[in-house]
């Protein structure tokens, strides 16, 4: 049997239905027969693992547990497996559209690539279907999420080398095997929502370039309130303070103005001000366990 072309990592846990229809659109994908997919499940899921057992794929899947971790460390463990030239990384909320694999695939295969690695993100867009919310619209436009309306004007370019760490996206973005195992994701469990940041950073560092091909496009099949949105807020300004001890240069931990302009807009009844204030809250209570 040939070796697949591109091996796509989902980490997973607790989601198995979700997850179900996540590789039910792998599996419409215009270039099936040279994909493998590896499922790694970040802890005790045994509902995921029913599912994936008792179900057959038009696809090669490779699917094993590790013990409850988080993301970054699931991935690792996935490239691990990998045999695929190409590593696609998505979460398993996330339904690529049909042509989306064969999109990065031709990113990968032009010319203009062969001076170096590169990444190549893809455009993720909420999915109707569950319910768009305003915080959902809201974060969207802003990019407290996903800032892809930031980088419109990159669109089928190479991102600019001081911003492109803000954007790799392990949702939905794909690189050279050996790149991914040679520059793996930090295994710090605290680092919680800054593990792409982190990363990006280091394949900036390393020479890795990203090229934005919002033609891969795919839906984000979650739905999001206004309070599940400030939590996650109050956990970045938790971890925050870790990812600062391992960049010093993180400019996302406000200090001296932008401080206390954060310190203003929590003061104010907007969505701005109420993340701004959930943010600031995580910083202050946010300490590394040693």
């Amino acid at each position: 049997m040939a070796l697949p072309k591109i091996s796509i990592v989902i980490p997973t846990r607790g989601r198995a239905q979700i997850l179900r229809r996540c590789l039910e659109h792998i599996e419409k994908q215009t270039i099936a027969d040279q994909i493998e997919v590896i499922v790694v499940i970040d802890g005790d899921d045994p509902k995921s693992a029913e599912m994936l057992s008792s179900l057959r794929w038009s696809f090669p899947l490779v699917c094993f547990a590790i013990p409850k971790a988080q993301q970054g460390v699931a991935r690792n463990r996935g490239v691990e497996k990998a045999r695929g030239d190409i590593v696609l990384f998505i979460g398993d909320d996330i339904f690529l559209a049909p042509d989306a694999c064969e999109r990065h695939l031709l990113c990968h295969g032009k010319e203009n690539f062969s001076q170096g690695d590169t990444a190549v993100l893809g455009h993720t867009a909420w999915d109707p279907a569950v319910g768009i919310t305003p915080i959902m619209r809201w974060l969207e436009k802003t990019g407290w999420q996903f800032g892809y309306s930031q980088i419109a004007e990159h669109v089928g370019k190479f991102l600019p080398i001081e911003i492109q760490h803000r954007f790799t996206y392990t949702s939905h973005i794909s690189l050279p095997r050996l790149t991914a195992l040679q520059i793996q994701f930090h295994e710090d469990t605290l680092l919680y929502g800054w593990e792409d940041i982190e990363w990006g950073i280091r394949l900036r560092n390393a020479g890795v370039r990203l090229f934005y091909e919002p033609t891969a496009h795919a839906f984000h099949h979650h739905h999001l309130t206004l309070e599940d949105s400030l939590k996650r807020m109050e956990t970045l300004g938790q971890s925050a303070r870790i990812f600062a001890g391992l960049h010093p240069s993180f400019d996302r931990v406000p200090r001296g103005g932008k401080r206390l302009l954060y310190n203003v807009l929590a003061l104010l009844p907007t969505l701005r001000g109420k993340h701004a204030k959930a943010f600031l809250k995580g910083l202050r209570t946010g300490k590394r366990e040693n």
